[in-house]
């Protein structure tokens, strides 16, 4: 059965040190300050503050319709200071692989987000996609964007749309 994969790319660039970004991102518990509200995110369980390859990441979200769903992710690769890889375990998605990269620029640290789903419902994914998954996910990396620029400052940034893969 053929799964259709989709990409959501996202860059932004923020008024701060490498050490400070690391240290942010690296720590799960600010997973929850860069969330909206609305998915009603619950940190369930996690095994450490810092991540490293292995960890479990267990919490709620209530992704569609206020429907709470257990969402299970584990921390796959970690090379500090540049990049790390969360994984869906269990939860929402048929697949799940994001990607946080960090690097160096003169005007910040630039952070790009490369995530790649599948929502698993067949022949209705493209029109579950169009409809409702990837405006719910545009909605939730603008509320991320937003909320980073206010909390460490701007600098230059570019959005990248949500597109299929081939």
């Amino acid at each position: 059965m053929f799964v259709q994969v989709y990409q959501l790319r996202r860059k932004q660039v923020l008024a701060m040190s490498l050490e400070d970004c690391w240290d942010f991102f690296a720590s799960p518990m600010n997973l929850s300050t860069i969330t909206p509200p609305w998915l009603g995110f619950e940190v369930l369980s996690m095994d450490w503050d810092k991540m490293y390859p292995g960890m479990i990441l267990q919490y709620y979200v209530r992704p569609l319709l206020g429907i709470r769903l257990r969402w299970v992710t584990e921390i796959t690769h970690v090379e500090p200071r540049t990049m790390f890889v969360d994984e869906q375990r269990f939860g929402p998605y048929k697949m799940w692989h994001h990607q946080h990269h960090f690097r160096p620029t003169p005007s910040g640290i630039e952070m790009t987000d490369i995530v790649h789903y599948a929502i698993g419902y067949g022949p209705l994914d493209p029109l579950m996609n169009s409809l409702v998954v990837r405006n719910r996910l545009e909605e939730i990396f603008s509320f991320r964007f937003n909320t980073l620029e206010k909390m460490f400052g701007a600098g230059s940034s570019k959005v990248a749309a949500n597109l299929p893969l081939s």
